[in-house]
Parts: C-alpha cells; sequence; structure tokens
C-alpha cells in the first residue's frame, strides 16, 4: 500500500511537471514585459548601471532578506551544536593544534590577506555598477580569514566581534527597510528614500549600496565565525556528529 502511494504521488508530480514543461513556448517569439520594465527603470530611475543588482536588492528586496536571515539561522543553529565542545576545547588549550604552515605559506597569508579583504569590500562596495554584490564580497573576506587560521595556529577571531558585527549589520538591513515605510514616497518597505545620484556613480543606487555593505559584512562575520568554528572543533579531535 505504501509504495502504491509513492507511486501514485510520483506520477502526479510528474504529469503536473511535463504539463508546465510543454506549455513552455519554445522558439516562439514570446515577448514578455517585464524585462522591459527593469531594463529601463533600472538605469532611468533608480541610476543603477547593474539591473541584476537593482532587481535583487531593490525590487525583490525582501527576499534578499529572507535569504540573509536564513544564513543567520543556520550560523546560529551550527554555533548552538559546536559552542559547547569548542569553549570546552579552547578553555585547556587556547591555540589550534595542527601542525605550523611552512614559512613561505605564512609569509604569502601575510601579503595576500589585506588585497583579500580589499577585494571582497570592492566586490560589495561596486555591486551596483559591476557584477558582485553583499553575499560574493562576503565569501571573499571570508576566505581571507580562513587563509590566516590555517596559516598560523595562534591566529583567532573575536566571536563577540563577529556577533556585534553580525547583529548591527542585520539590524541596518531591517532599519534601512523600515525607513521606506515613512520617507519613501509609496511608504513601501525597503523602498528607496535616498536621492539615486548619477548613472555609473560610485554613490548612484540610493540605498543599494547600503544594504550592500550590510549584506557584505553580515556574511563575512557569519562564514568566518563558523569556519573558525569548525576548525578548532576538527584540530581538538572531536567529532561535530557526536552524541
Amino acid at each position: 500500500m505504501k509504495n502504491v502511494i509513492i507511486i501514485s504521488l510520483l506520477g502526479v508530480t510528474a504529469y503536473y511537471l511535463l504539463s508546465a514543461f510543454v506549455s513552455i513556448p519554445f522558439g516562439e517569439d514570446f515577448i514578455n514585459g517585464v524585462k522591459d520594465f527593469y531594463l529601463n527603470k533600472s538605469p532611468e530611475d533608480l541610476k543603477v548601471a547593474n539591473v541584476v543588482t537593482s532587481i535583487v536588492v531593490n525590487f525583490r528586496g525582501f527576499d534578499t532578506l529572507g535569504e540573509v536571515t536564513v544564513l543567520f539561522l543556520a550560523s546560529t543553529a551550527l554555533g548552538s551544536i559546536l559552542y559547547r565542545r569548542r569553549s570546552s576545547h579552547t578553555a585547556l588549550n587556547p591555540q589550534r593544534t595542527a601542525p605550523q604552515a611552512s614559512t613561505l605559506v605564512q609569509a604569502g597569508a601575510k601579503v595576500i590577506f589585506p588585497f583579500t579583504v580589499l577585494l571582497g569590500a570592492y566586490v560589495f562596495i561596486h555591486g551596483h555598477l559591476t557584477p558582485g554584490g553583499g553575499f560574493q564580497g562576503g565569501a571573499i573576506i571570508a576566505t581571507g580569514f580562513l587563509l590566516m587560521l590555517i596559516s598560523y595556529r595562534k591566529f583567532f577571531v573575536e566571536h563577540n566581534v563577529l556577533t556585534w558585527i553580525e547583529a548591527l549589520a542585520g539590524t541596518s538591513f531591517v532599519v534601512i527597510g523600515l525607513a521606506g515605510l515613512v520617507y519613501a514616497d509609496n511608504h513601501n518597505f525597503l523602498e528607496n528614500f535616498l536621492p539615486a545620484g548619477e548613472l555609473n556613480d560610485l554613490l548612484s543606487g540610493g540605498i543599494i549600496g547600503i544594504i550592500y555593505i550590510a549584506v557584505g559584512f553580515k556574511v563575512g562575520a557569519e562564514i568566518t565565525g563558523i569556519l573558525d568554528t569548525l576548525l578548532t572543533i576538527k584540530e581538538a579531535g572531536l567529532d561535530p556528529e557526536e552524541n
């Protein structure tokens, strides 16, 4: 009986998926006015050269806020699982037990680290002008910290500072959205209420640049904290999957 139910559900799902696929007008001159709206409104009204950014942060900003929230919840869940193991280990041994990296690797890490952080900042600050954004820039910054973590046993990140960065960045995102309810023309959440500026200018795009900076700091702090915790647990010889 169980197999019959499963097969029936799979059959119904396959039927609707196939019906939706067949209804797609492949090869036809199918023109949708939505793309024209975004392509025209982004550079003209918002003064944003990167149309994808204007969609993700402005027109679809509430969804982006949800994505940031999901990342925060995942980071919090992982931290709560590993916190006790990490605390007990670092209390007994304040430095990681992995072998020290070679002098060449350490010297290279010192040189590359500031440029990696700078590249990450560039990616999310210029996200409305060139391909990039807060998630990409934050991940690049976290990569720089990962390089230092695996190169130096005594290199640690201060988790209290990371927590404050995450909180301030996330709060800034929400506050900007709430400000749109008060100061924007149509009083919508996450609606732009700042001057759009000039196209291809660093200060163009209204609230988009501020949101990307907040997202970049939040993503970078969360991923860095996760990497530091996982490295500490791994090098302590503790299995995170233990009950």
